[in-house]
């Protein structure tokens, strides 16, 4: 058996990791809580926005899946929620015919503006005014960095 040394955190790094995951979770909450009066989730809304900003508002599930880091069954599941309600319907993707595509109807891009509006709110609200322009551009940098390290 072989034994490694555990690099633990320093009070520093334990209260500053520990931050970000109350924070992070608790602007979760808020951004759904928000979109809740509304009639999303975080995780629909999410995956209408990403529709409406893509080529024809239409993108193979498998792609979506990726680009909102959600296992494909979680959009699966989301996707098919969406489509009782009329806001999505799935086709079957033309140029290679096994892939699906996920498609926002005329009902979804009405709701997902609505939606827009109400989550834009909520952001600038609960994250963006919370603080300084340096700290928000630090925060974005940093996702961005963690991101690019875990795709690797």
């Amino acid at each position: 058996m072989i034994e490694t040394q555990v690099q633990w955190l320093t009070d520093a790094e334990q209260t500053a990791w520990r931050a970000y995951l109350r924070g992070s979770r608790s602007l979760e909450v808020a951004l759904g809580d928000d979109l809740e009066q509304v009639g999303f989730s975080l995780a629909e809304y999410e995956l209408l926005s990403m529709l409406s900003e893509a080529p024809d508002q239409a993108m193979r599930m498998s792609a979506l899946a990726d680009l909102i880091v959600q296992s494909r069954s979680r959009v699966t599941h989301t996707a098919a929620r969406l489509e009782r309600r009329g806001l999505v319907e799935r086709t079957t993707c033309a140029s290679d015919g096994r892939g699906v595509l996920l498609v926002l109807t005329d009902e979804g891009r009405t709701a997902v503006s609505r939606a827009a509006q109400v989550h834009v709110e909520s952001v600038r609200r609960h994250l963006v005014s919370q603080l300084t322009p340096q700290q928000f551009h630090a925060l974005g940098e940093a996702m961005q960095a963690i991101r690019d390290g875990l795709r690797d």
